[in-house]
């Protein structure tokens, strides 16, 4: 299998190994070697490129421990669960969604605890390990739990998404982009989820990289700048719908899946094509890019709709390497509700309007003797809510409860009347519906791995585009003398000055170590030969074509890295 082929050159050549090997390895954690840090931090760069670069956006970081009144807010703590089950027999404990799909082939992410339990009993699936009887089912939170500080008064978790460390500081962000919709905000770093029985390599680990984008845009509004950019640019589509009926992805441009309202906005639409287009920069073929909308099990309840970037591997099918969602309002307005702070944006108009509205109007004789020192706060919340509530409330209760910093006061007719006042009204506030994609670089490296490797004749090679390659050079003496060696040092010494990871290598034959350079997939080599000695020119061979195109020493750094940057092909020198 390619997998197979693929993980053991990583292996052997220092891209990715099992963690804490020599106490036996724990399941979920991967250690990148040399070339596998390098590589994975020039796809990190690339994604900076992207969004920094190209769409403007700026990029913050905040701690990877996370108080447990903030993951509360945002449903983590309540909501962030898989479905357990545990064999009786060895007892070892497995993701039911998980077994249930490999016994039987269904997709059942989503469905309620007792659903997944009845099936385990139905069809009878047996413990993958063992072959014992498996329990029912039952939820497990996923977040590592932590204690902060010496005497550990304070729950804390790991982070299990970094897109919380976005939302919380909104106030500060929104203040940075001068008060303005839309911006987006960045975030790229550690993640940790405890999950139950990773089994599926550098595919589920425990922990892993995220890089995530926050796109805070008018809910109101939902058009992008640049959409006509990427209107005609064709997506692979697996709608809800095509799945519910077992049928085949859409073929269609972003134009029309807008038009069409496959896609539920511009915004969301082009974040997907801004995905295709990273994933093929990365070398990654359309062929095996798709773009499966959630179904309406498995859609996040915050979500009005969400997309997952789809590659298809040998060994594990269609696996999700970028979800895209529009998260709608849910997390600023949890987290202003949990902390008490307003994360609501003030949106001016073009030109003030006159409205009429109702206002509530206390009498002021009887609610100050009556509230006494609570009348303030009590005045200001009712400055801030909804008159029909209360008039709703009178109407069929005759009385208004009202819960203030965990106090009940009740509000009555006799206390509170109603009058229509006529305002200026300037703008209004909002909450910023949030366009989110979300990377998971550890999944995207392997894809990389996976889709850049090939096998021709008795060569190894990684096809990794210029621009992310770990190494950018190989220098080669032509065989293993002072005076050859000495110019390869030197052109080594001087593409490294010029920014470029170059290396030089002397043991073996010239054909084996093109072998070696193919196979952790050096774009270019320079090879040093007696007639460098005279005219002062090397050979500069691509790894792809074989092909070879002799240049002058002094134009090795420059030409160099202009292939490297692909501001030229190698066809042009």
């Amino acid at each position: 299998m390619k997998n197979e082929d693929v993980m053991n050159i990583a292996k052997k050549r220092g891209f990715l190994w099992s963690s804490f090997e020599i106490y036996s390895g724990v399941a979920g954690f991967f250690d990148y070697g040399p070339l596998g840090a390098i590589l994975k931090n020039k796809i990190m760069n690339k994604w900076r490129d992207y969004y920094l670069v190209g769409e403007g956006f700026y990029e913050i970081e905040s701690p990877t421990i996370m108080p447990e009144e903030a993951l509360k807010a945002s449903g983590h703590v309540d909501h962030f669960n898989d479905p357990m089950t545990e064999c009786k027999d060895c007892l070892e404990v497995f993701r039911a969604d998980h077994i249930i799909k490999e016994a039987t082939g269904d997709e059942v992410e989503g469905l309620e605890n007792q659903d997944l339990t009845e099936i385990l009993s139905d069809e009878q699936i047996p413990c993958p390990k063992c072959g014992g009887h498996l329990t029912h089912v039952w939820s497990y939170n996923l977040m590592f739990q932590t204690l902060i500080g010496a005497k550990g008064k304070k729950t804390g978790y790991m982070r299990p998404e970094t897109a919380q460390g976005i939302f919380i500081p909104f106030k500060r962000l929104l203040r940075f982009f001068r008060g303005k919709l839309p911006f987006g905000v960045v975030q790229l770093g550690k993640a940790y989820r405890n999950e139950i029985s990773p089994r599926q390599g550098v595919i589920r680990l425990r922990e892993f990289t995220q890089a995530e984008a926050e796109i805070f845009v008018d809910p109101r509004d939902k058009k992008h700048p640049s959409f006509q950019n990427v209107a005609q640019q064709v997506l692979t589509l697996y709608t809800a719908e095509a799945q519910e009926e077992e049928g085949e992805p859409l073929q269609i441009t972003a134009q029309e899946a807008v038009s069409k309202d496959v896609v539920s906005s511009q915004m969301l639409t082009y974040q997907l094509c801004l995905a295709d287009k990273f994933m093929e920069d990365l070398g990654i073929p359309k062929d095996v890019i798709r773009f499966r909308q959630h179904m309406k099990t498995e859609m996040a309840h915050y979500a009005i709709d969400c997309w997952d970037v789809e590659i298809h591997t040998d060994r594990y099918g269609w696996i999700e390497v970028i979800g895209i969602a529009d998260r709608t309002d849910f997390d600023l307005k949890s987290h202003s509700q949990h902390s008490k702070e307003d994360l609501s944006v003030f949106i001016e108009y073009d030109e003030p309007r006159s409205v009429t509205k109702m206002a509530v109007k206390p009498d002021m004789k009887k609610f100050g003797p009556l509230f006494k020192g609570n009348a303030p706060k009590i005045m200001n919340f009712l400055k801030e809510t909804d008159p029909t509530r209360i008039k709703e409330a009178f109407d069929e209760n005759g009385v208004y409860e009202l819960e203030l910093e965990g106090e009940t006061f009740q509000l009555t007719p006799d206390i509170i009347s109603f009058e229509e006042v006529e305002e200026t009204v300037r703008g209004e506030k909002v909450y910023p519906h949030v366009i989110e994609p979300s990377y998971g670089i550890d999944r995207i490296t392997y894809s990389v791995l996976l889709h850049c490797f090939t096998q021709e004749d008795d060569r190894n090679i990684f096809h990794f585009p210029p621009d992310i390659a770990p190494v950018g050079v190989n220098v080669f003496p032509l065989v293993n003398k002072d005076e050859l060696v000495g110019i390869a040092n030197q052109i080594r010494d001087n593409l490294r000055g010029e920014g470029i990871i170059a290396e030089v290598d002397t043991s073996g034959t010239i054909g084996r170590r093109y072998a070696r350079s193919d196979e952790i997939g050096t774009p270019f080599a320079v090879t040093v030969d007696h007639q460098s000695l005279e005219d002062d020119t090397v050979t500069i061979r691509e790894r792809d074509s074989q092909e070879q195109v002799r240049v002058l020493l002094s134009e090795v750094p420059g030409k160099v890295n202009d292939l490297l940057l692909k501001k030229i092909k190698f066809s042009d020198l």
